[in-house]
């Protein structure tokens, strides 16, 4: 292909591309809408809602309809056990079969056991939805911050060179000017790409095309309210965690699977009924004293199995359900010891944001002294470049204490159960 042809695709790419500005919430609902990983979830819960109506069929009237019509010479055969008919119907319904109904009843725990998956999934989604905006929103102010750091430093830079011409200055401080600069600009750069990665992640989270992007819009958001404490949130968390929940749908499943095997040895009884029209220019008057035309035949079909092997099935499954048992006081303890150390994380998160909260206001105090002694010249302009350049790196360290605390809040939401209600508080605008 052509370089002129390359660089048309490339541009009418770019065109195509689309920023879409959203809050957290509107991320959140537009995943919930759009994400193809839960759109696959409601697809296995749809499927599985099918198998209920699969396991139901033998429960409901078969018809078959169709033709035995056939030339007969001599004695009348049969055609399928029936006699040669110009038509003929047959149904069969199930009314009595122990093992079927036990696989009707599965059937529709394994359907509640896939809606739990989807409301898994979503919380999932919404969670990872969650981190990349906040990792998003992190990297554009941080980005802001750089950037500004990079104009403190050319400050610094022009300073420096100013007293260099001057005689006031050695050659090692303009090195040492430029090298922060470059520092500065190369810490701008990677923000600007990790502000690019981040809202390209985000917009294939919410079901975009990699050629767009989702821009957080910067709000005031409050804080995500955390459980009174720990011992609240496990008790809630074993109350509704998905994964929990899933596994004892599971474990319903398989007691039912297990009930349906011994129901195996219990009788089978079958509604059948038939009706056959047979042709009257056939020879049945030649071997028959009377010739019916229309007839019908109604009744029960009993079958007793006598030798159900159902001893290595019931062994298998018994199997099943104890490793299950095991996941679910596997999965009990992981959540509880989940939940205690993103209590942890969290008070740890918040005390690191006091500290660079109060760092922040010493920066900011510090630069306010060197602006008042700059006034009075008593300070050099270069020591207040380098305050302000200090307050700006405690401004970075402050908003990336902020990002840790919201993350760390919004995870002990997911283990807990209550991300989703929590995203659903937020102002929608």
């Amino acid at each position: 292909m052509s370089k002129p042809a390359l660089v048309f695709l490339a541009v009418a790419g770019c065109l195509r591309a689309e920023i879409h500005p959203m809050t957290l919430r509107q991320a959140a609902e537009a995943a919930l809408r759009q994400n193809p990983d839960i759109s696959l979830a409601r697809m296995d819960e749809s499927k599985a809602r099918a198998g209920i109506r699969i396991a139901r069929q033998p429960f409901v009237p078969r018809v078959v309809v169709g033709s035995g019509l056939a030339y007969s010479d001599g004695f009348p055969m049969s055609i399928e056990g029936s006699a040669p008919s110009v038509m003929q119907a047959n149904a069969v319904a199930t009314i009595f079969n122990r093992p079927q109904s036990f696989q009707v009843a599965q059937a529709k725990e394994d359907a509640r056991g896939a809606a739990i998956g989807v409301t898994a999934k979503r919380d999932e989604v919404a969670f990872r939805v969650t981190s990349l905006y906040l990792e998003a929103e992190r990297a554009a102010r941080l980005g802001a911050l750089a950037r500004k750091a990079v104009e403190d430093r050319q400050a610094v830079l022009d300073t420096v060179r100013a007293q260099l011409a001057e005689g006031r200055a050695l050659p090692l401080a303009e090195k040492q000017a430029s090298l922060a600069l470059a520092r500065a600009s190369q810490n701008a750069e990677s923000l600007d790409d990790a502000q690019d990665a981040a809202e390209t992640s985000l917009a294939i989270a919410l079901g975009f095309s990699a050629g767009d992007r989702v821009r957080p819009v910067e709000r005031d958001r409050p804080l995500p309210a955390l459980p009174a404490s720990p011992d609240q949130a496990i008790q809630t968390a074993l109350d509704a965690n998905p994964e929990l929940r899933q596994l004892q749908s599971r474990m319903l499943s398989k007691q039912l699977e297990r009930r349906g095997q011994k129901a195996a040895r219990l009788p089978r009884m079958d509604l059948v009924a038939q009706y056959g029209m047979l042709a009257q220019y056939n020879n049945y008057a030649e071997f028959f004293q009377k010739f019916q035309r229309n007839n019908v035949e109604l009744g029960v079909s009993f079958q007793l199995p006598l030798f159900a092997p159902v001893g290595a099935l019931v062994s298998q499954t018994d199997a099943d359900l104890d490793r299950l048992r095991v996941e679910i006081s596997a999965a009990r303890n992981r959540i509880a010891a989940g939940i205690q150390a993103s209590f942890r994380e969290a008070r740890k998160a918040e005390t690191a944001a006091t500290v660079a909260r109060l760092d922040l206001e010493v920066a900011r105090a510090q630069l306010d002294v060197a602006l008042a002694q700059l006034q009075e010249g008593r300070v050099p302009l270069r020591q207040v470049e380098e305050a302000r350049l200090l307050e700006n790196d405690k401004w970075m360290a402050f908003h990336d204490a902020q990002f840790t605390v919201e993350k760390a809040r919004w995870n002990v939401l997911l283990v807990t159960g209550a991300l989703l209600p929590a995203i659903a508080s937020l102002p929608a605008q």
